[in-house]
């Protein structure tokens, strides 16, 4: 048996970094301006414990373009290295500086904000240069370093007098196949989206800055214009911040910071901020939403210590919540060695589960505080709300205390309001409380209005994934049956004190039934006869309840979020066999006439469904006008 350890070339590891480690070769810049913020967050940290006898001062990094020589310059005034320290850090691949600092100061240094895990990130430059030179200066006091490599395993390192002030400055010798990093636009644009909200100034290029006047100028004095540092980042975004250090227009300054082509103000804010069992931060915003399922999604930022990773949070934020913007920052979401895909890992169903809680919790507090606006604002959010509650369950069971739920005439009820509302008069024989509901107010007012007549409370419950949610509370709840206005007749389902007595006997009920059968004759339709009172419809058009939520599901979804099979159509058509139609059907004996009446009342039932489309509809139209 044979034992030793396996000898990773560096020959090997160089193709690999450059074509399969990093998908994407912009990310170069990423990694560079990283490893710079470590290096200055080290030496914050090391000269605020005392070990480190030098001035912090202010220090910046600084990225400049030589478009003439093909070179990218990234300068940083942090700890700087030795010669000592270049051989461990960057000749041995894939050892982590960042790692070894935060072992070795890790009491102290646990919120320092160092980025660095891997390693590997200061090779990514070798995707984009032909040659990579490194010349530091530590902050101890060592001659300054020049390190050489030209992408192969070889490389020199040698000392220099050619830097006299601390820090590292990066030299990449752009290859023919990435000139793009030469362009101020291409710069500019990644370090916007990557590291827009770094925690140490990052100067790219200058501007033009007028001075103020002072005081006493004469009046025809010319203001001064000077050259000043372009500093592209916001080193301090809301989100590292105490909530009690912000006020709304804060919230809003930073919303349209993070979306400047978003207009619309956001309705209102949820600030994140956790510290056990894992490190997390972040502020989320509620935008208007109103019913519309189809808008962009992914629209909350990943940030690893203010490194911009990604906007796809799909795992780490709640799928319901992917419609809400905003910004999660967490230095303990697992990413795999370039940062670009999230790994399956315990703690990111921690950090999903808190983000619920969390939303849970700030939905109580606003409807606590001002009940009035919440029910303003309910449109714009209940697609959330209730997208949660149908696929979360910790979300669900806390929604009791705010999702609301309206009605046809505008007011609102919580759970327990609306239970105690409409148990004393809509409880079917069986004890279930029927909670009726329309979907449109205008399409279904004509079943509304007699539901109203009758005393009957109606919901308003427009969202398209209201079948979804009726069914999980139905499931979840005892004793609770939902049923649209325009389904199976209500009158079936709500228990009356006082049965209507029927004004046909059998005989002739069954010979009612069997006339409108003959004159539809569409099989579509099941004639049912039921005795309402004489004030109803003569002919009233539902759906079978359960036949028509699972359509509601079909159209929901379609291979979206809810996708599911096709169904046939199906309708029951309710002859009031108590009202004068039907009386005059059976007693007319001109067959023409008695088919006649009784199509024009289906076309008036089939409009009332908004069933009654294209050349039905054009001859309905023109029957009517020959009457008149």
């Amino acid at each position: 048996m044979t034992k030793g350890n396996i000898n990773v070339s560096v020959e090997n590891i160089f193709p690999l970094i450059k074509k399969f480690l990093y998908s994407d070769h912009e990310i170069f810049l990423r990694e560079l301006i990283s490893n710079a913020t470590d290096a200055t967050l080290k030496l914050k940290h090391l000269t605020s414990i005392g070990e480190a006898k030098v001035e912090y001062g202010n220090p910046k990094i600084e990225v400049k373009i030589d478009k003439e020589n093909k070179k990218l310059h990234i300068i940083d005034q942090g700890i700087g290295m030795t010669g000592e320290e270049v051989e461990k850090y960057i000749n041995q691949v894939a050892f982590s500086g960042a790692e070894e600092f935060l072992e070795k100061y890790k009491d102290s240094a646990k919120d320092s904000g160092i980025i660095g895990h891997f390693g590997l990130g200061f090779y990514s430059a070798f995707m984009v240069a032909e040659k990579v030179e490194i010349i530091s200066k530590s902050y101890k006091d060592e001659p300054a370093v020049h390190w050489v490599c030209d992408g192969s395993p070889e490389f020199t390192l040698e000392e220099t007098t050619a830097k006299t002030d601390r820090g590292t400055e990066i030299i990449l010798h752009i290859a023919e196949d990435s000139t793009e990093f030469l362009e101020d636009f291409r710069i500019r644009e990644l370090l916007t989206k990557y590291n827009k909200f770094m925690p140490v100034p990052i100067k790219f290029g200058t501007k033009k800055e007028t001075l103020p006047l002072p005081e006493g100028a004469a009046e025809d004095a010319v203001a001064e214009t000077v050259d000043v540092d372009n500093i592209i980042n916001n080193p301090t975004p809301a989100w590292t911040k105490a909530p009690s250090e912000l006020k709304d227009e804060d919230y809003k300054s930073f919303y349209h910071e993070l979306y400047p082509m978003q207009f619309e103000e956001p309705l209102f804010n949820i600030h994140l901020n956790v510290d056990y069992p894992f490190n997390l931060t972040g502020i989320l915003y509620f935008p208007k939403l109103s019913n519309n399922l189809n808008i962009e999604k992914d629209k909350i930022q990943l940030y690893q210590n203010q490194v911009f990773v990604t906007d796809e949070v799909k795992g780490i934020v709640p799928d319901f919540l992917m419609l809400l913007r905003g910004v999660i920052d967490s230095p303990d979401i697992p990413l795999n060695v370039s940062r670009s895909y999230l790994q399956a890992d315990g703690a990111v169903k921690k950090i999903s589960s808190y983000i619920t809680k969390k939303v849970a919790d700030k939905m109580v507090s606003l409807i606590n505080e001002n009940r009035e606006d919440y029910e303003k604002k309910w449109n714009d959010i209940k697609i959330v709300i209730e997208y949660g509650m149908i696929s979360e369950e910790k979300f669900f069971e806390k929604s009791d205390k705010f999702a609301l739920y309206p009605t046809s005439e505008g007011k609102y009820f919580l759970w327990n309001e609306l239970e105690e509302k409409i148990k004393p008069i809509q409880t079917d024989k069986d004890g279930n409380l029927v909670i009726l509901y329309a979907t449109n107010a205008d399409e279904q007012h004509s079943y509304i209005q007699p539901a109203k007549d009758k005393g009957y409370e109606v919901l308003l419950l427009d969202s398209p994934i209201v079948p979804h949610l009726i069914q999980k509370l139905e499931t979840s709840k005892e004793k609770i049956q939902f049923a649209r206005v325009d389904a199976d007749h209500i009158n079936n389902l709500i228990k009356k004190d006082e049965p209507v007595i029927s004004k046909l006997n059998e005989t002739e009920k069954e010979s009612l039934k069997k006339t409108v059968e003959e004159s539809i004759n569409d099989k579509k339709f099941t004639v049912q006869l039921e005795d309402l009172d004489s004030t109803d419809a003569p002919f009233t058009i539902t759906q079978p309840e359960f036949m028509r939520r699972m359509k509601d599901m079909q159209a929901t979804g379609g291979g979206g979020m809810f996708g599911m099979g096709g169904f046939p159509e199906m309708y029951n058509l309710v002859v009031n066999s108590n009202s004068e139609f039907a009386s005059k059907i059976l007693a007319n004996e001109n067959a023409e006439e008695k088919n006649n009446q009784i199509k024009y009342a289906l076309d008036l039932a089939k409009l009332s469904q908004n069933l009654l489309k294209g050349k039905e509809l054009t001859d309905f139209i023109q029957r009517s006008y020959k009457q008149l």
